[in-house]
């Protein structure tokens, strides 16, 4: 008689209850029970004790196919595939039959490691032992096909099942839905309906994540509305679905009625999924109160929480709080989580320019580095404008033999764009042929840029030819790459062939259509651009649009017309209409609308230095010396300082930086005699009359020389700082 009670007692999940039953059993000369055994192993195997489970199995002096199955699903559920596979093989070899359940265990190991390999030879064992009409086998089998990109496979599979249960259907569902064919998960669906096959969480969930848009609004209502009926609603696989959504159809306050509705269903998926909803569209008050309210229950938050929250902490308004964040990651353990370091180095790059060095040093103390450590780093570095320490890292990441992937080269190539590195953005662009990216349009935009920007509009051609063209990125460079270098019509030619050849435009593209417009004069046609954006092409105008269409009227002299166009526009003007207003007004000597503009500009944004410099440019170019002297004086009042210009030059493989009023260059004399005969011949035109503008007011690359009385060059001062912007080197 088999010791039923102490089996019993042995399958929970304590390691002590299982030994004591199996030395009762070795008392009880039981264990050579295959029965017995079998609980045994399959005890141990559930506690993850697969030392003592082996050891039992070797020492069996009888086995059945049971006892296999159990070793087998041992090895898939601690995912040792491998291992299995061989418990597979060697009782093929010893002459044990397969049933349903070793087939199950396996291909359910398969479809994990996505070995498609063996679980095709596993289907050909399937077939010959005559186990195709099994429910379980092959439900098995077509959820390994799923799982391997195979769906077409395992819809086979499921056509020649002649009985289905719910785990099939679910099977192929969550197959189509992986690959995102929602119309044939639909179908699924309503045939498991009209088949009256019982549907369950797991039908549901698949489906739902892919109701990724507001179009899907009425489909997320029906199906809400059939978990609701079945009473699947507090499931957390549903219900977090269908939080997300709620949300991906832009409907967060139903998304938040299905949150309120699931008090003392949620788990911690539930509670991210909320918050995930809140912080995506922009509510990040909502955010941040739900997430004080996950602390106060003293909810045990994950990774992903805080990286959530951390996302959505840039900006010099949220910098105080990201920095709080930061100290309860270190708090909570979290620090040496790298997908949360990378959120950190994010959010202090886009925090301010400022933290660079609180980036740095989280980057640096992250143990393990992956691809999105390295690109995060790049990119923000490229972004804010600390472009030499990208390089460095760039050479530190290629010398190390990393993997460079499309994101890091275009970083890089952004970073040789801003110093006009020519030769070494040469040196990257043959990296990136190497690499087989020279097509991708990322990419192929940044080398656009990076050419253009060191003065060689061929090679950009080049390498514009060389992309793919798919979509408007590439296209976008281009057209900026012409219109900077002052050949609007080329640019505007470009524009034409993309709208030619039916490339989706976008609002960047008709920034650059703009600039290449303001560049050569044609005013008139950059405003029908303006009106034609969204009646012809369907583009929203944007704030970046009309910044555009302000600098273009004020560089033709139609101030009022610009202002007219402010006060038309949709939505309040920011900093950067404003400026731009503002360089207008400087152009065309309007000193009472650039008082005004001045003064909304400095009410918005205090810290700017640009105001203060361009207002105090233009009354000293109209002799008002009283009104520039207050301006210099409220710039010191509120703590402001002019930041000065930089500018580079690469000379034989080496970059050469200069700062305004700069003598620190080991050539410093030369370089000030060469510029001292430079200005001689600035003062003369070619033909021999003198410029009808003062020397100290001749605009060069969108900065000023001011000229000291000996000729030579006393500072400098970009009052365009934008990153995009290509300057002339001193």
């Amino acid at each position: 008689m088999r010791p039923l009670h102490l089996l019993s007692e042995s399958t929970l999940p304590n390691l002590s209850r299982i030994a004591a039953a199996h030395c009762q059993a070795i008392k009880s000369s039981l264990i050579s029970d295959t029965y017995t055994s079998n609980n045994l192993i399959s005890s141990y195997s559930k506690c993850r004790d697969l030392n003592s489970a082996l050891k039992l199995f070797d020492e069996m002096p009888h086995r059945d196919t049971a006892s296999w199955n159990t070793v087998i699903t041992g090895y898939v559920n601690s995912r040792n595939i491998p291992s299995a596979w061989g418990v597979l093989k060697s009782m093929k070899r010893l002459g044990f039959l397969f049933d349903g359940y070793t087939f199950g265990s396996m291909l359910k190991g398969i479809a994990t490691g996505s070995g498609l390999v063996q679980g095709q030879q596993l289907h050909s064992d399937v077939v010959k032992t005559g186990f195709c009409d099994n429910v379980y086998a092959a439900s098995a089998l077509l959820d390994m096909y799923a799982k391997c990109s195979r769906v077409e496979d395992a819809d086979k599979v499921f056509k020649y099942m002649p009985e289905k249960n719910t785990v099939s259907w679910n099977a192929l569902i969550a197959g189509y839905a992986e690959i995102g064919n929602l119309q044939r998960c639909i179908e699924l669906f309503m045939s498991m309906e009209m088949e009256s096959v019982r549907v369950d969480d797991a039908t549901f969930a698949p489906v739902l994540t892919l109701l990724c848009d507001v179009e899907f609004y009425d489909l997320t209502r029906q199906l809400h509305c059939k978990i609701t009926k079945r009473g699947l609603e507090h499931e957390n696989t549903v219900l977090n679905a269908t939080i997300t959504a709620f949300a991906e159809c832009g409907r967060i306050k139903d998304a938040n009625r299905v949150f309120d509705n699931a008090d003392g269903s949620r788990d911690l998926v539930t509670w991210n999924s909320m918050l995930a909803a809140y912080l995506d569209h922009d509510l990040e008050e909502c955010g941040f109160d739900l997430f004080l309210e996950m602390m106060r229950l003293r909810l045990e938050m994950d990774a992903y929480t805080y990286s959530s929250v951390i996302s959505s902490c840039f900006g010099d308004a949220e910098q105080s709080l990201g920095k709080s964040l930061h100290g309860l990651v270190i708090k909570r353990g979290f620090e040496e989580v790298t997908h949360v370091s990378n959120v950190l180095i994010s959010m202090y790059l886009k925090s301010s320019t400022q933290s660079v060095d609180d980036a740095l040093k989280v980057f640096e103390h992250i143990d393990v580095k992956d691809y999105v450590s390295w690109n995060t780093i790049l990119t923000g570095l490229s972004q804010v404008g600390a472009s030499e320490i990208a390089l460095r890292l760039f050479q530190k990441m290629h010398n190390d033999y990393l993997v460079i992937d499309h994101y890091a080269f275009a970083a890089v190539l952004r970073s040789c764009s801003d110093l006009a590195t020519l030769q070494l953005g040469r040196h990257i662009h043959v990296l990136v042929v190497k690499s087989g990216f020279e097509g991708n349009e990322y990419v192929a935009s940044a080398l656009i840029v990076m050419y253009s920007k060191c003065g060689i509009i061929e090679d950009a051609q080049t390498s514009f030819d060389a992309s793919h063209k798919g979509s408007s990125v590439t296209w976008n460079s281009m057209i900026f790459a012409y219109a900077q270098h002052g050949q609007g019509e080329v640019a505007l030619g470009v524009f034409d062939e993309m709208t030619k050849r039916s490339v989706k435009v976008d609002h960047v593209t008709f920034v650059a259509a703009l600039t290449a417009c303001s560049h050569i004069g044609l005013v008139d046609k950059g405003l029908d651009f303006l009106k034609i954006m969204e009646t012809k092409y369907g583009v929203s105008p944007k704030m970046e649009n009309y910044a555009c269409a302000v600098d273009l009227l004020g560089r033709g002299g139609r101030l009022m017309e610009a202002k007219e166009l402010i006060k038309e526009m949709p939505f309040e003007a920011d900093v950067t209409v404003l400026k731009t207003l503002l360089g207008a007004c400087r152009a065309c000597g309007d000193i009472r609308l650039a008082t005004e503009v001045a003064d909304r500009l400095i009410e918005l944004d205090p810290g700017d230095h640009c105001t203060y410099v361009l207002l105090s440019d233009i009354y000293g170019y109209l002799k008002r010396w009283d009104e520039k002297a207050s301006v210099k004086r409220l710039m010191r009042e509120k703590g402001v300082r002019k930041v000065p210009g930089w500018s580079w030059i690469e000379l034989k493989n080496e970059v050469h930086a200069f700062n305004a009023e700069d003598y620190s260059h080991r050539d410093c004399r030369e370089i000030y005699r060469a510029l001292e005969g430079l200005t001689n011949e600035i003062r003369v035109c070619e033909d021999g009359f003198i410029l009808g503008v003062p020397i100290d007011d001749v605009d060069l690359a969108n900065g000023y020389w001011i000229i000291s009385g000996d000729g030579f060059v006393q500072s400098v001062q970009f009052y365009n700082t934008q990153k995009d912007e290509t300057f002339l080197p001193l």
